[in-house]
């Protein structure tokens, strides 16, 4: 249930919504509120809000803040307002509007995860995505390397991506396909390809093996996100790190540029700036959504 104690009625859009507890704190390492929170998604809405259009929702909420227990929600809560609307095969939470993203922020799910298909089409996703995840001691600037080197590929290919930033410890890589050209299956064999070669030019960087005693060192491409049943963290949605991290989307000469800076902090983004930076530069990861493109077949 939302948590009890002081309330205030705010206007979102044609919505009016009851906030709660808006002075907690969620993010002790920086004093950042339940308020904080609510400002952020609501003024990021009008940028993230297509990438989670028709998308069935994973919540990650944390009610007391990130140093306390978390709890996954992949079903349409029972307190939900009725304008809310929902799908997939759970009855997840649909997010068509800011009010929502608003509510969602009053009920601590700092962290929004999405399928890779729409509602309308649970058998087609719209992407192949790549997440590149580092086993220690590989940090992000080695995902930034296997990302340029993916990128080479898949301009051999003929084929585009999207970036962003985890907003943890990786990157992820977005490839938009043709919907209707392939099933997750698809996606996720290509993905995989796509891993192999990478690995085999360079086996002491990249690994497409998911057993992490034999990941220390190496960028693990995680192909299986693209199974129907996986989710990866959405574009802006806040991390529960204990910064207020962001899953930020970047252009590919910031990425090249923390790479030649050997400077990991590049590739960080805290809500603040992240705000900055789509005020400067609009959606960096529109891209992932559009123009569409077909698989060709590797192997």
């Amino acid at each position: 249930m939302p948590d009890s104690g002081p309330t205030v009625s705010v206007a979102v859009g044609e919505r009016t919504l009851t906030l709660s507890n808006l002075d907690k704190v969620l993010y002790p390492a920086t004093g950042l509120t339940k308020a904080g929170i609510v400002d952020y998604y609501a003024r990021i809405a009008p940028v993230m809000l297509p990438h989670l259009h028709e998308r069935p929702l994973t919540l990650v909420r944390y009610p007391n803040g990130v140093e306390a227990p978390s709890f996954f929600e992949k079903r349409r809560p029972p307190h939900t307002p009725e304008w809310i609307p929902s799908g997939g095969e759970l009855g997840s939470v649909l997010c068509e509007e800011p009010a929502t993203l608003v509510w969602l922020a009053n009920l601590a799910a700092l962290e929004l995860h999405t399928h890779q298909h729409r509602v309308s089409a649970p058998d087609l996703p719209t992407a192949v995505v790549l997440d590149l995840d580092p086993g220690p001691p590989a940090t992000v600037l080695d995902c930034a390397r296997v990302a340029l080197d993916v990128r080479a590929l898949l301009e051999r290919l003929g084929l585009h991506a999207a970036i962003k930033t985890s907003g943890s410890k990786g990157l992820h890589l977005a490839i938009p396909i043709a919907v209707g050209t392939t099933d997750d299956d698809g996606t996720k064999g290509f993905a995989l390809a796509l891993g192999r070669i990478l690995a085999e030019s360079a086996p002491d960087r990249v690994t497409t093996v998911m057993a992490k005693e034999q990941r220390p060192g190496k960028v693990f491409v995680d192909w299986s996100q693209n199974d129907r049943h996986k989710t990866t963290v959405a574009p802006y949605s806040l991390r529960a790190r204990p910064r207020p991290t962001v899953s930020t989307p970047v252009a590919w000469s910031e990425v090249e540029a923390a790479l030649d800076a050997g400077d990991a902090p590049l590739l960080e983004f805290e809500i603040d700036a992240v705000l900055a930076r789509v005020a400067e530069f609009g959606d960096l990861y529109a891209g992932g959504l559009a123009p569409a493109q077909e698989l060709p077949r590797l192997g």
